[in-house]
């Protein structure tokens, strides 16, 4: 199977993801989010309860940045959505991080 590249915008999560066969998108690759020692880490809110896109909206001023929670904090939430649970501490990358490493 030949692997090709598809563009996605530089803050979607499938930007380094390529294609199988020139039609299906290939298993999601993870970009790399920097573990920066200033990083905040901090317990979910009950307002953002499987609602990362919510969390990013309040954050980074868009819901495009939903999964860098995952991607920061992989021993804690596997799923995206349903790990995503109140009270559970994750560490929370700064804008500045995030624009460093992901190149925007």
């Amino acid at each position: 199977m030949a692997i090709n590249t598809v563009q996605y915008k530089k803050t979607s999560p499938y930007s380094k993801t390529g294609l199988m066969d020139n039609k299906f998108l290939d298993l999601l690759t993870y970009r790399t989010i920097t573990a920066e020692a200033d990083d905040l880490y901090r317990r979910i809110g009950a307002t953002y309860q499987h609602r990362p896109d919510l969390l990013s909206f309040d954050l980074y001023g868009t819901v495009d940045y939903w999964w860098v929670f995952i991607v920061r904090n992989r021993d804690v939430l596997v799923d995206p959505v349903w790990d995503f649970k109140a009270e559970t501490k994750i560490y929370i990358p700064k804008l500045e991080t995030l624009r460093k490493s992901l190149g925007i």
